[in-house]
């Protein structure tokens, strides 16, 4: 399997924990998304290809998402340290996303991804 990212990472300006379910724990917060994946800042290392159900609680909803929160399975394609803090930054990669969760994250990227230019719909909200 290629390793190669296949979307832009999109950054995201809004603060937003990603949760194993499994577990119950944090694992840590998104630092950048695509429709295939996410890259979490977490404070624990996590084992390559450990699969994951991932809960990712997003901002308040804009008016084009149904839901705050997506439900994704998932696994760890990479887990590299920091430099500096205690802090790891974390591959996820989507196993499967339906066609509600795509929505979201869509919805998500269109409005919290961090843009140089504002849109002037960005100055309304």
């Amino acid at each position: 399997m290629s390793t190669q990212r296949k979307e832009p990472r999109k950054k995201l300006m809004a603060f937003t924990p990603v949760y194993d379910l499994r577990h119950k724990t944090l694992l840590g917060f998104v630092s950048d998304l695509t429709m295939k994946g996410a890259m979490v800042i977490g404070e624990k290392s996590v084992e390559v290809e450990k699969h994951f159900i991932l809960g990712i609680e997003f901002p308040e909803a804009p008016p084009t998402m149904s839901a705050t929160r997506i439900v994704v399975p998932a696994r760890v394609a990479w887990c590299r340290q920091e430099e500096g803090p205690q802090n790891f930054n974390i591959g996820f990669e989507f196993t499967e996303v339906s066609a509600e969760n795509g929505a979201v994250v869509e919805a998500v990227l269109a409005r919290y991804q961090f843009r140089s230019v504002l849109d002037k719909s960005d100055l309304e909200s």
